[in-house]
């Protein structure tokens, strides 16, 4: 299912006139000031097409410019007012995890550590290492049972308290 190029305008388009929700506004009117006439819109009759007066539209286009910095502050301020937002929906949800110094933890295997040999059947955790240090929120050194110290340190999502079984 390819996209021929001779619909990539149309996609810009759609995309350039649809309203985005972090914004409130669409790309081209915080571009150009003003809201584009879609093209389907040029062959039916529409409010906007019969309220225009080809006279006024230079004089309109103007006050639009002159006031498109307020349309940018109002969009920034509705852009923040959603960040928040989905910061707080976030916050809601999220655990926050710690790990105690001397804690055992499994290290997540990532492409950087994993064994060539293994490939798909490979373990997905590796370890347990000791947590020996622990540097800001999330960050922790580690080291191996044999005492080897980690090169670099290691954040909580790819770490997971091990268990050992009695």
């Amino acid at each position: 299912m390819s996209c021929g190029l001779e619909e990539l305008p149309s996609v810009l388009w759609a995309y350039r006139t649809t309203a985005r929700t972090s914004t409130g506004e669409t790309p081209f009117r915080l571009t150009y000031g003003t809201e584009a006439v879609i093209p389907v819109e040029i062959g039916m009759s529409s409010i906007r097409r019969e309220v225009f007066h080809e006279e006024d539209n230079d004089d309109q286009l103007r006050i639009n410019l002159d006031c498109l910095d307020e349309v940018r502050d109002k969009a920034s301020d509705v852009t923040k007012k959603y960040q928040q937002k989905m910061n707080e929906y976030y916050n809601k949800r999220v655990k926050l995890r710690r790990l105690g110094i001397g804690d055992l933890v499994l290290r997540k295997v990532t492409t950087t550590t994993k064994n060539s040999a293994h490939r798909k059947l490979g373990p997905t955790w590796e370890g347990p290492y000791r947590v020996v240090h622990y540097s800001r929120q999330g960050s922790y050194h580690l080291k191996t049972l044999d005492g080897q110290k980690l090169p670099r340190p290691w954040n909580i999502e790819h770490l997971k308290k091990y268990h050992q079984q009695m």
